[in-house]
């Protein structure tokens, strides 16, 4: 009788503690933006009334009156994209959930009334749950590692998004700037189409070679065509990430041409280690399979305890008062619990495995992303340095040529087609380089450390 009083203090106490967890007031938010920016540089922003509305819109309001750089795009889709809103706020949720695993509980009042036969009896229950007493620590254990996981999660999801919009501004500048060059060229060809003409007329070319110059111009309407609808299909997409809407999508500007090549590029010692230690997902993925194992060990533990309760009991029966206590025990004659072991182990082992490959993933795509980085850097600065000039220098030379008289108009126009696909190409090399450098910094988890005198 006394361990059972014993018992029942410590479920009072238990339930007294329990009572004093409480909601932290952000859901959480605070820790995940910590991490996020901590990676990006960039700290996100919760709005939870009309004021935060406001001074969010402030804030984004400012950046666009100058033309967005890189940073300042994903400074606002950390800010603004309301996908990535929702999964702060899923935070809440998970926080909710921890509170409640640290609370017992309520007890259960049972009264009963009764009268026959000129009598009177009453029976008052007070029962608590022993299970919910016993496994509490435990379980608050198991929800904290879950929260922690889920804070993980969402930063993750926030450098996701900076690396999708750093991405999306990639391709949004270059396809500008292809649109524009696009144009460059048109106008070009359509000079030569005219001088074509011209020389036609004059008896100097055939009809050949004014069909050829005609073509080429026609060819070029079509490339500028298919620019511009590139143009406005990549701005669209990053306009999404931007969560901008209204006139604030149609009212913001970028750059007219991507940022120069650096003059060398990042040299990391160990990337696969470093996308182990710094991804998001592999530390979530570690904790889901902590919490695994901690859910394997309540099961063994509560198997033979399915359904424990402890009741106080005061029963009146006509005059007489009875105390004492009830005891519900569920007996395992069927089932012994084996099979929430088995199901629970095998959980865990699922849980093992799928740590282990995205390990795996995280090391194949880190060497990936890296040696996409460096090719990509190599090609960039091979057109800059050596295709670009080289084709400067033929295009000067030919044109001195031909102002001697020494060369063909033919040879002329060839000449510049020659060097628009060079120049088609370097830019094209270029959003190459800062797209792999995109990928790799989500590779890594992470923004690239900066070498010294190099330009990030």
């Amino acid at each position: 009788m006394n361990c059972l009083y014993k018992l029942a203090s410590s479920a009072g106490l238990a339930l007294l503690l329990g009572g004093c967890a409480s909601l932290s007031g952000d859901g959480g938010f605070s820790a995940a933006a910590g991490i996020s920016e901590q990676r990006t540089g960039v700290a996100g922003r919760l709005p939870r009334n009309e004021d935060d509305e406001r001074t969010l819109a402030a804030i984004i309001d400012k950046k666009l009156e100058q033309p967005l750089a890189a940073d300042d795009v994903v400074q606002i889709a950390l800010l603004n994209n309301r996908g990535l809103q929702a999964r702060y706020w899923s935070l809440g949720v998970a926080e909710a959930d921890l509170v409640q695993a640290g609370r017992l509980q309520n007890p259960v009042l049972d009264f009963k009334r009764s009268h026959g036969g000129g009598e009177v009896g009453i029976e008052r229950t007070l029962t608590f749950n022993l299970v919910g007493l016993i496994t509490a620590p435990m379980a608050s254990r198991i929800e904290g590692r879950r929260f922690e996981q889920a804070k993980l999660l969402v930063a993750n999801e926030a450098l996701k998004v900076a690396a999708d919009t750093r991405r999306a501004w990639v391709d949004a500048v270059a396809a500008s700037q292809i649109a524009d060059y696009a144009k460059q060229v048109e106008a070009s060809a359509q000079a030569s189409a005219e001088l074509a003409g011209r020389m036609r007329k004059a008896g100097n070319w055939s009809a050949l070679d004014l069909a050829r110059e005609q073509a080429y111009h026609a060819q070029t309407l079509a490339d500028v065509t298919h620019a511009q609808k590139a143009a406005v299909s990549a701005r669209e997409k990053l306009t999404r990430l931007l969560g901008l809407s209204g006139a604030q999508a149609s009212a913001y500007r970028l750059p007219d041409h991507l940022p120069d090549l650096p003059s060398a590029p990042r040299e990391l010692a160990d990337v696969e280690q470093t996308a182990v230690n710094e991804r998001l997902d592999i530390q979530a993925a570690k904790l889901d399979t902590e919490h695994t194992a901690s859910t394997l060990g309540l099961t063994r533990t509560t198997r033979f305890i399915n359904v424990l309760d402890l009741g106080a009991v005061r029963n009146t029966d006509g005059g007489t008062a009875t105390r004492g206590y009830e005891l519900s025990l569920e007996i395992p004659l069927f089932d012994w619990g084996s099979a929430r072991v088995a199901r629970a182990q095998a959980t865990y082992m699922e849980s093992v495995n799928l740590l282990a490959q995205a390990a795996v993933d995280a090391r194949s795509e880190a060497r990936e992303s890296y040696a996409g980085y460096r090719a990509s850097y190599d090609l960039a600065r091979h057109y800059r340095d050596n295709v670009v000039p080289l084709r400067k220098q033929i295009s000067d030379q030919t044109l001195l040529r031909y102002n001697g008289m020494l060369m063909s108009v033919f040879e002329l126009l060839a000449d510049a087609r020659e060097q628009a696909s060079a120049v088609s190409g370097y830019i094209a090399a270029l959003k190459d380089y800062w797209t792999a450098q995109a990928n790799l910094e989500a590779a890594l988890g992470g923004r690239l450390p900066t070498n010294k005198g190099v330009q990030p």
